[in-house]
This record gives structure tokens, sequence and C-alpha cells, in this order.
């Protein structure tokens, strides 16, 4: 059920709100392209600087437009074990498939206070429950060892978003989970190595903007089709490194604004890209991709 390219998805905003047409017709336009599920309210959704009643009405609208078609993985971590336990619970009453959450983020907890946070969470909520693992984000590593106790003591965790870019983490990761435990690369940079040694999707930022070749390369893995794999892997790579010469999601959002698709709309502390990042993604959507 949960495999393949699943779009961290944008959320669209117009004067200030969430933009209710432009997410809604961005949700078709992936599930039109082909991909195999998406997430709202994840840090490219910009959860952060979202209230609680934005971040219910994301996922319901994402639920309702979806219809079944794909899963709907919806992001409800938080720093606060009580927040993320509310959050988690309003992702299932909403019909989400499965939930998103985040390591907890700016406390720092150890590998044991960790453990206990998804396990407060997984004892609260029968939903199955993806970890996200992004140290770069979060000022702490969930290791190899935790996620493995996680999965063979935690009912509803079954998989996780490994967000390191460490093929040997990756790889441990792996080796130390029972055999049907979901990862999930996330980072689009490493969807073909994760996929060689066992990895079952992505999770993905540049599938906003081009989820057709994303979701092709994810299906040419899945059928071992590894020359196309990285036939596909290289012509996306420019487009990938586009995506971070920013904080995400502000390149990807612009991406979607010169496309026509959505404002070029960010919530502070974020702002919007400079001139020099317009003008990469300008060439790059009309010289190399053909998408304006």
């Amino acid at each position: 059920m949960f495999h393949g390219t699943i779009t961290a998805l944008l959320t669209p905003f117009k004067n200030g709100s969430i933009d209710e047409e432009a997410y809604r017709a961005h949700i078709e336009w992936q599930i039109e392209q082909g991909v195999n599920g998406v997430v709202p309210c994840g840090t490219t959704g910009e959860s952060a600087t979202m209230s609680h009643a934005e971040h219910e009405a994301a996922i319901r609208i994402c639920v309702d437009q979806v219809k079944g078609r794909v899963p709907v993985i919806a992001g409800s971590g938080s720093n606060n074990t009580t927040e993320a336990i509310s959050l988690t619970k309003f992702a299932k009453e909403a019909g989400a498939d499965a939930a998103l959450l985040i390591s907890p983020y700016y406390n720092k907890p150890t590998q044991e206070g960790i453990f206990q946070h998804f396990k407060a969470v997984n004892d609260e909520v029968a939903l199955p429950m993806f970890v996200y693992n992004v140290p770069g984000r979060t000022g702490s590593n969930i290791l190899p060892s935790t996620q493995a106790r996680m999965a063979r003591e935690l009912e509803h965790v079954i998989g996780c978003k490994e967000a390191t870019a460490n093929l040997v983490q990756i790889s441990d990761i792996i080796e130390q989970c029972p055999e049907d435990f979901i990862l999930l690369s996330g980072d689009d940079f490493t969807v073909v190595p994760t996929y060689s040694i066992g990895g079952k999707g992505v999770i993905s930022v540049v599938s906003n903007v081009m989820p057709n070749m994303m979701s092709q390369l994810t299906a040419a893995c899945e059928r071992g089709d590894y020359p196309e794999a990285r036939r596909l892997h290289y012509a996306l790579e420019p487009l990938n490194r586009a995506m971070f010469v920013e904080s995400n999601p502000i390149p990807c959002k612009a991406a979607l604004a010169i496309m026509g698709r959505m404002t070029n709309e960010v919530r502070l502390p974020l702002c919007a890209p400079s001139d020099k990042t317009m003008e990469l993604l300008t060439t790059l959507l009309r010289g190399q991709y053909g998408l304006i």
C-alpha cells in the first residue's frame, strides 16, 4: 500500500490563508500524473507555521479530494508529545491511511526519550505510523537500533521516512528491522540507491513539480530496471538541486508559481526567493524540462 512516489504536498496560500481551490487542483494533478500517495502537512507543506485549525483543514481537504485513490499519510508530528497525540488522533478521525511523525525537534531528547515519545502516540492512537528522521531539522538522529526497537515493540510503527541521505544508516535500519518494515527515502537524491538496498519508495519534494518523471523513476526501480532508473535519476538531478538552493519549500513553491499552479506565497520566517533563484528555476523549467 505504501510504496513508490509519495508527494510531500505543498500547501498553497493566498492572502494569508490556505488556497483550497489551488490545493485541490494540485492534489488532483498529482494523482493524474501517477503518484502512489500524498503527504499533507509535512515540512514541505509548511506545517510549522500552520494553526491547528489550518492543519486539520489541510488534512480534511486532502482526504476528501483523494477519495481513496491513493494513500494519504498525514503529517501529525510535534516536539510536544501531547500535541502529537492530538494531531494523530485527528488524522485518524479525518480518514488518513497513516501518519507521519517527525522526531521531537529542539528538545534534543535521548534515544530513550525518542522511543517513549513514539510509544506514547502508538499507545493512544491505532493508526499506522511512519517515523520521520531528519536530523538536519530536528537536531537529533534516530539511530538504527532505536528504529529497530520501535519496529519490534510498537505495533503501529510500520516504517520510516529516512532523510539522513546516509546509505550506511539506511542499510543498517533495513538490516535490523523486520522484513516488512517500510523504509522510504526522505531525499530525492538517494531514491535509486535506497531502492537498491531494500527501500520501498520516497516521500518526495521534486514530485510536486515533476510527479510523472519521479513516478516513472520509482516504477523502474520496482520492476528492477536500474538502467532506466539511473537515466531518470540523472535527468532529475538539476531540478533536485534547484529545489534546495534555498530552504525547502521556497524553491519548490516558486517553481509551481512559475508554472501557474499556485501563488508564490510562503509564511515567515520563510520569505520570497531571490532573483537568482527565480532565474535558475525559470531557466530549468523552460529550457531543460519544457514545463513553461
